[in-house]
């Protein structure tokens, strides 16, 4: 059966059947609700279901609590309509959202930016127009079936130059597309992708002070944002907050100061939670979302947008809104791993 679902305050419908999750169907039909991770573990599509009937797949407790759901929470990314179906999320793309293509690409450099970071550029077809917001990233679909999600580092933009995305992978010693990268991937290897996903994209319209907050790889989309500001001409201020447990984990610490120096309204604040001695580091110290916390206690008057390990996006997700951001002004992607997902 087909059911309708309708999404307030914008009043924007799709339909969904019982066989799909609301995400995936709100996908297919391109309308922007917000996720992360699409299998339960993050908690970023998570929602109040204003009326109808739901069921939820497998998911995380951390992504959605008992309690929560009692409360009428849901998670879009794995529940699927048993009736018409009301649900409440701010966050909805406008009309005419990029449509989600699938397309080859070929490696076209390979880049060591740190002991455990690796910068692929992937060349696009030249006949094959590939649209996205700064911010959003694509999945590989694997020969198995299965995906692997990375966050696309260099803005629009960039492409009137060479069609090309940036990406940042971080190597996970045992996980099967990680190794690939590090190990056997070569400059040249066709791969295949599908995109554009994901709801941390700069709202032009905010006319709000800009906090940028990203843990180790999740820079990437942050990186594509700065470019975004900088093309676009943006004055508000903005706070670019990147942690790392070491200095080496802010691999491209020189460009982000090159760029707050074309950007007199970018403030930079790097911080690093695990310094060694022989580092040598005399910055910030500790978690990075508390050193946002520490600068700015009140944070009603904020937009903030947050990539990293699920554990920082959730603290800060906690953290931020109970220093007054409004829950609507939190857009975030959190990295989750393989391994993260396998965890209950």
């Amino acid at each position: 059966m087909t059911f309708t679902v309708t999404v307030e305050p914008s009043g924007r419908t799709f339909t969904a059947t019982e066989n799909e999750t609301l995400l995936a169907a709100a996908i297919r039909q391109g309308i922007g609700l917000p996720y992360g991770c699409k299998d339960g573990a993050c908690g970023s599509c998570k929602c109040r279901k204003i009326s109808g009937v739901v069921t939820h797949g497998p998911h995380q407790s951390k992504a959605l609590s008992a309690d929560e759901e009692a409360a009428g929470l849901i998670l879009t990314c794995c529940a699927t309509a048993h009736s018409d179906v009301v649900i409440e999320s701010r966050q909805v793309a406008e009309v005419g959202a990029f449509p989600i293509k699938k397309l080859p690409v070929r490696v076209l450099q390979l880049e060591r930016a740190a002991p455990d970071v690796m910068i692929v550029r992937l060349q696009l077809p030249a006949n094959d127009a590939f649209q996205y917001r700064a911010g959003q990233y694509i999945e590989f679909l694997l020969r198995d079936g299965t995906r692997r999600a990375y966050s696309i580092a260099n803005a629009p933009h960039v492409q009137a130059d060479v069609p090309m995305l940036e990406l940042h992978i971080r190597h996970m010693p045992g996980g099967k597309f990680t190794d690939h990268v590090f190990g056997a991937l070569k400059e040249k290897d066709i791969l295949r992708i599908e995109g554009p996903f994901g709801s941390l994209y700069l709202r032009e319209d905010a006319n709000k002070p800009i906090i940028l907050l990203a843990s180790g790889t999740g820079f990437a989309p942050i990186k594509a944002i700065v470019q975004h500001l900088q093309h676009k001409g943006f004055t508000h201020p903005v706070w670019l907050y990147w942690g790392g447990r070491r200095p080496h984990d802010l691999y491209q610490d020189a460009w982000v100061r090159d760029a707050a120096a074309t950007l007199p309204q970018l403030t930079y604040v790097p911080v690093v939670s695990d310094a060694l001695p022989e580092d040598g580091w005399t910055g910030r110290t500790g978690f990075v979302h508390l050193a946002v916390l520490a600068d700015h206690p009140d944070l009603s008057g904020f937009e903030v947008y947050a990539s990293g390990a699920p554990v920082v996006v959730e603290s800060a997700r906690r953290d931020f809104t109970a220093a007054g951001l409004p829950a609507e002004a939190f857009y975030a992607d959190a990295f989750t791993s393989e391994a993260d997902k396998a965890l209950g």
